[in-house]
């Protein structure tokens, strides 16, 4: 019998695959697997959330109106010129369907995050895939993957999963040498981790330049996954564009809300901020210890650590037995990673935890 046939470049997408939740048999110990906030949200957030369950019968503000102009105050930009979505994932996918389709091109480098992938084959555009320069983000090797049919860059600034990180010059550079009709999409989902002095000013390209569109989220620092909440910044005519395939009502109510207190508690996102630096350092300088048994971590300067197995316990072997203890992290082989773990900052106790059964799993 005759059915509808999907389109083949649909039949061509791997399906996203988050991380992981629940152990079965196994008591939780710690969900250090989806790059979440262990500090959870502010408190602001919080309350402002829950204040907002009388509106359950009406839509939320279509314009997310009074959640731009807090972006818009926050970061000084201009209010008219962001778009948002259901997470950032949301705008990652409107960038491509504005301005990429069937015959066209979308680069990204390897080991990034893998949504750009999903959003190119979606609509129909075929992703080029740049070499790396150990697990980071190589300009060079974009540039050499840019073609005339090249219409998307997709770069993570930090990368994800690699925690890695490109300077500002390096970005600056990568943007000066892309053809003005390329759109440079730079993914700062991790940006609020980075000090300010090592801003990489994709937002200042942003603000001044037609092809640069940089991407957040309040999912990760501001600890609000739950309510799906992301962002975008670029040219008025660029966010013109994607207004027009962005689904209505795509935030609710409660979400805006909280994303609002949540900008206004700018003294938790510092807290969280430092808190992941003392103990990304610490679990860094655990991994390191474990040098001998063939362990090491890429640098981050994320909220997470991608460890490396090269030794005699390879990554799936201790994916399933940090499992055993009750530690549930991210193991990518579907991202071209079967040899490494991508660990989550969590608490102290839980980032204590971790390290003491990667301890006992590879004998250090």
């Amino acid at each position: 019998m005759n059915a509808p046939t999907p389109k083949p470049w649909i039949m061509a997408i791997a399906p996203y695959v988050p991380g992981r939740s629940k152990i079965d048999g196994v008591t939780v110990r710690a969900k250090l697997s989806s790059n979440e906030n262990p500090l959870g949200c502010s408190p602001h957030a919080d309350a402002a959330f829950r204040a907002a369950n009388d509106t359950l019968a009406r839509y939320p503000d279509a314009a997310a109106g009074d959640l731009r102009d807090a972006i818009a105050a926050v970061h000084d930009l201009d209010p008219a010129r962001i778009i948002y979505g259901t997470g950032s994932d949301e705008v990652l996918h409107l960038v491509a369907g504005a301005y990429a389709g069937a015959g066209d091109e979308v680069v990204f480098v390897r080991y990034g995050f893998s949504v750009y992938e999903i959003a190119a084959r979606r609509v129909g555009a075929t992703p080029v895939i740049a070499p790396d320069r150990d697990y980071a983000t190589d300009v060079d090797a974009i540039l050499a993957a840019v073609t005339p049919r090249t219409r998307i860059v997709y770069v993570a600034n930090p990368n994800n999963p690699t925690g890695t990180f490109t300077p500002r010059a390096e970005i600056a550079r990568l943007h000066a040498a892309l053809p003005a009709d390329v759109m440079l999409v730079i993914d700062q989902a991790y940006a609020e981790y980075i000090d300010a002095d090592e801003d990489d000013h994709a937002l200042e390209l942003a603000r001044t330049q037609p092809n640069v569109i940089v991407t957040r989220t309040f999912s990760k620092i501001y600890g609000l996954a739950a309510e799906r909440i992301g962002w975008g910044y670029g040219s008025a005519d660029a966010v013109a564009a994607m207004h027009r395939i962005r689904a209505p009502f795509n935030i609710t109510t409660a979400g805006q809300k909280a994303a609002i207190a949540a900008l206004a508690d700018q003294q938790f996102v510092a807290d969280t901020r430092a808190h992941n630096a003392k103990w990304r350092a610490w679990l860094e300088d655990e991994v390191k210890a474990l040098g001998n048994a063939g362990l090491r971590s890429v640098p981050s300067r994320a909220n997470f650590l991608l460890v490396l197995f090269e030794g005699a316990v390879s990554a799936e072997a201790a994916y399933h037995a940090l499992m055993a203890r009750g530690y549930i992290v991210r193991w990518l082989p579907g991202q071209g990673l079967p040899h490494g773990l991508r660990i989550t900052i969590g608490t102290e106790e839980e980032t204590r935890g971790l390290a003491q059964a990667l301890r006992e799993i590879v004998g250090g």
